[in-house]
C-alpha cells in the first residue's frame, strides 16, 4: 500500500465528516463505521492509524475549537479602535455567538458527568480561563471603561459561572429562570465594576445556554 504523502488532509477529511456526524446524530450515537460510511474510501484501519478512538476524533475538535478561539481573542486584543470593556464584550459574544462551538459543547456536555473530566475542566477554568478576560479587564481599567478594583476576581467569576452554574446541565432552568440567573450574574459584575453585561448580551447569554435543553 502506497504511503499517504499528506497525512494532515486525511485527518483534515476524517475531523470534518465526525464532526458533521456527531452534530447530526450525537457523539454516543455515533459509531466508527458511520465515519467510515460517510468518507466512503477509507477503512476503519485507516482512521485508526490518525486517530486511536472515537474520543481522540473529539478531542482533536475541541482543540482546534480552542485554537480558534485563540486566534480570535488575538485579533480582538490587537484592535486599537475599541476600549477593553468592548474587547471584553465582544469576546463573551463570540465565544458564546459561534455555532460551530456551540454545537461542539453541546456533543461534549455529557463527559461532565465524569467526576475526574469535571474535576479537571473546573480546574481549566479556574486557573486558564481566566487569563483571556483579565487582560481586557486590566486594559479597561487603565483606559476608564472598567471601573473595577477586582479584576483578577471578576475575571475568575466570569469564567466559573459561564461554565458551570450559568449551564443548565447542572442547574436546569426555564428559560425566564435562566434569564434571571444571568441578569443576577450582570447585577454582581456591575456591581465590582464590570458591566460587561447590556441588554443585548444578557439575551444572547440566555439563548446560548438554553440550546443546551434542546
Amino acid at each position: 500500500m502506497a504511503r499517504n504523502a499528506h497525512p494532515e488532509v486525511t485527518e483534515r477529511r476524517i475531523l470534518d465528516a465526525a464532526q458533521g456526524i456527531f452534530f447530526t446524530k450525537g457523539y454516543e450515537n455515533t459509531s466508527i463505521q458511520d465515519i467510515v460510511d460517510q468518507l466512503g474510501d477509507l477503512s476503519k484501519g485507516a482512521i485508526y492509524h490518525h486517530f486511536k478512538s472515537k474520543k481522540a476524533i473529539l478531542d482533536r475538535l475541541t482543540e482546534n475549537d480552542w485554537q480558534a478561539a485563540n486566534a480570535k481573542y488575538a485579533d480582538i486584543a490587537a484592535r486599537t479602535d475599541i476600549n477593553g470593556l468592548a474587547k471584553l464584550r465582544l469576546m463573551i459574544q463570540e465565544s458564546i455567538g459561534n455555532e460551530q462551538h456551540n454545537k461542539l459543547n453541546q456533543v461534549s456536555i455529557s463527559f461532565l458527568d465524569d467526576p475526574q473530566t469535571l474535576a479537571s475542566n473546573l480546574r481549566f477554568w479556574a486557573t486558564e480561563l481566566p487569563k483571556r478576560w483579565q487582560p481586557f479587564i486590566e486594559e479597561g481599567v487603565r483606559d476608564g471603561s472598567i471601573p473595577t478594583a477586582y479584576p483578577r476576581e471578576a475575571a475568575e467569576l466570569i469564567s466559573l459561572l459561564s461554565n458551570y452554574w450559568l449551564l443548565t446541565h447542572f442547574y436546569p432552568a426555564t428559560r425566564s429562570e435562566l434569564r434571571h440567573r444571568v441578569t443576577c450574574l450582570a447585577t454582581m459584575l456591575t456591581a465590582i465594576g464590570v458591566p460587561v453585561f447590556n441588554d443585548e448580551l444578557i439575551d444572547l447569554t440566555v439563548s446560548f445556554y438554553m440550546s443546551y435543553n434542546a
